[in-house]
């Protein structure tokens, strides 16, 4: 069985990615075998010469590249796709000491020079790391990993705050294992205490209350958000507006005969949010949905062009919209 000398590590989960590279890293046992380069400011000539070079008192070398074949497999420039010519000859003759590790942080196409190569060479090796839609299951194992329990509800808030985005939920467990302390227990209220989770929990409450026709509730939580959470009007304003623009999808969606999971996968978000979203659509007409998008576009542009202060149109638009 052929020696893997050279490696394609590519994709949208950027976290998943890293942990591996962390591993080929841990497995070398030393730095004095390792080395790293900037695709961008390295020729494929000078990563494939350092690949070659005998190891330092070991029996491997290890060279990472980030963003090398990316940038190669987009350009169109004569340079670039003799790059990816020299790498396609060379890269299947790296000697047996060689790891040779592409870092890709996009999905390569098939039609890639390199990734066709290392498809039908055996002596390469590729691996696509695709971000989870639905992070639930990822987010339950590592709280275990972190000697914490949590909550269901707990995991689907905080699954619906990092929105597939790996790094950005080990970062939220992280804090939130560290306040619940060794084999404590994250609910809600810690997902809500410390995480972004509390102005988009707030901004759907208020969205309730505007279907309800609650004018006094949606003000109150209007300002809430703004004096109490400290959230820029202009945030705020852009949270109300990706609110509404996924109640006019998933009234669409409704009214076509999709239940809660059809939006969930047509729209791309989780069922968490899914459920929220299809039943606040269903406390609006599409003809309503409609003129509030169009208001919220128009108030838009009069914020933009200084007709109106944002903090006055939020006003106006929550009234607006609660009374009608």
């Amino acid at each position: 069985m052929a020696t893997q000398t050279f490696y394609i590590l590519h994709g949208d989960d950027e976290y998943s990615i890293k942990a591996q590279v962390s591993s080929f890293k841990q497995k070398m046992g030393d730095d004095l075998n390792i080395n790293e380069y900037d695709g961008a400011k390295t020729s494929p000539q000078e990563v494939v010469a350092v690949a070659q070079a005998m190891p330092f008192l070991s029996d491997r070398r290890l060279v990472i590249v980030y963003g090398m074949l990316g940038a190669l497999g987009s350009s169109k420039a004569k340079s670039a796709k003799e790059n990816l010519h020299y790498l396609v000859d060379n890269l299947p003759h790296l000697p047996e000491s060689a790891r040779l590790v592409f870092v890709e942080y996009q999905t390569l196409s098939d039609n890639h020079a390199v990734v066709k190569l290392v498809q039908t060479e055996p002596s390469g090796y590729i691996k696509a790391f695709s971000a989870p839609k639905n992070p639930t299951a990822w987010i339950q194992k590592r709280v275990g990993e972190y000697g914490v329990k949590t909550e269901p509800r707990a995991v689907a808030a905080l699954a619906a705050v990092v929105d597939g985005d790996l790094r950005r939920a080990d970062n939220e467990l992280y804090k939130l294992a560290a306040y619940v302390g060794q084999g404590g227990t994250i609910t809600e209220r810690e997902v809500a205490l410390l995480t972004p989770y509390v102005p988009e929990s707030n901004v759907f409450e208020m969205v309730d209350a505007m279907g309800q026709r609650d004018g006094k509730t949606a003000m109150g939580l209007l300002h809430k958000l703004l004096e109490n959470d400290r959230q820029d009007p202009m945030a705020v304003f852009g949270m109300i507006i990706r609110q509404f623009r996924l109640l006019v999808q998933a009234r669409e969606l409704i009214d076509g005969g999709a239940n809660a999971k059809g939006v969930s996968q047509a729209l791309g978000i989780h069922s968490f949010v899914a459920e929220k979203v299809s039943k606040q659509a269903r406390g609006f007409s599409q003809a309503q949905l409609d003129r509030i998008y169009q208001n919220l576009l128009t108030t838009d542009q009069g914020v933009k062009t200084g007709k109106v202060s944002i903090e006055v149109a939020l006003d106006l638009l929550i009234a607006g919209i609660a009374g009608g």
